[in-house]
């Protein structure tokens, strides 16, 4: 069995789809299992390949993993927490990055400033398996939901992430006027965020929908347009190849956004190179400087790429 720990968030998970479709390539006859958060389940079906899910949660012990698998892949972080928990199971082998606290001198060394894709596809390129960090299309859940619509997400797991819901509201208005149909979605913590966004942009009743995960996955794939910050779903609308505006305030897009190479999804980004970690205070001041002009105007030219290609 190969276990691999990725016991992080929806973006996160996305991430590391190019490295997992790797291992599962290099390993066809194995049992290939994901140490992930429960929540997750509905969208890792959506990856492919992945035979079993073990329940974790982050830099919690792996109680729930089977001990002594033959690999053991450390896709969490640097270490060195997720690398003892790992070796805690004692596999047969740890692929990780070197971590001198955790006594783990193989593997590459880890950059800070790395794209997330890259990093962990090159992990796995040092023990010899290949991966293509293109290889980010997500399968769709199976769900019944509304095509075409826009979507603004106006939620982060962190304040710094979260651009002022005035003017995700002032965005969803205009695009509402223009013959838009505009959902505004979140997690069941952010229902009161979304409801006050389509109340400040005089949407219906009906465009703050509670969704699953799942829904949420499905809704993104049949989007025509979403719009968010630094978050899960923005990840979702690069798998699902869905034309995107991305806010990013204390996080660079070099770290975390969308392919460089394709012009329908667009990161907008006032910061410098120094601005960088997740802040657990007030709105970032890069974030701040994007106007609701700026994002209308990076909506149009999304969606006209998109129908370009």
């Amino acid at each position: 069995m190969i276990l691999v720990l990725r016991a992080l968030g929806v973006g996160d998970l996305a991430t590391a789809v190019p490295a997992l479709r790797g291992l599962r390539a290099a390993f066809p006859g194995e049992t290939l299992s994901l140490a992930a958060p429960a929540w997750l389940t509905p969208l890792i079906p959506s990856v492919g390949g992945i035979d079993r899910i073990v329940p974790a949660a982050e830099l919690e012990p792996l109680d729930a993993a089977p001990a002594m698998p033959r690999l053991a892949v450390n896709l969490h972080g640097s270490g060195p927490e997720s690398h003892l928990r790992l070796r805690a199971l004692r596999p047969g082998a740890l692929w990780a990055f070197a971590s001198r606290p955790a006594g783990h001198h193989d593997g590459p060394g880890w950059h800070d400033d790395e794209h997330e894709v890259r990093r962990w596809c090159r992990l796995v390129r040092y023990y010899g398996v290949a991966c293509d960090e293109k290889d980010l299309d997500l399968l769709v859940p199976d769900a019944d939901v509304p095509s075409g619509v826009t979507i603004i997400h106006p939620g982060a797991k962190s304040p710094a992430r979260r651009w002022p819901p005035d003017r995700y509201a002032a965005v969803a208005r205009r695009l509402h006027a223009a013959g838009h149909r505009v959902l505004v979605t979140g997690s069941p913590s952010e229902l009161d965020l979304c409801v006050r966004v389509t109340e400040l942009a005089g949407l219906p009743e009906d465009a703050a929908p509670r969704t699953g995960l799942g829904d949420l996955a499905a809704l993104i794939a049949a989007a025509r347009l979403v719009i968010c910050g630094d978050t899960g779903v923005a990840h979702l609308a690069t798998a699902y190849r869905t034309p995107s505006v991305v806010l990013f305030g204390p996080m660079s897009p070099d770290r975390w956004g969308p392919p460089a190479d394709r012009p329908y999804h667009r990161a907008i980004w006032h910061g410098t190179v120094s601005e960088r970690g997740d802040l657990p205070g007030p709105v970032h001041p890069a974030l701040l400087a994007v106007t609701p002009d700026e994002v209308l105007a990076a909506a149009e030219q999304v969606q006209h790429a998109i129908t370009a290609q």
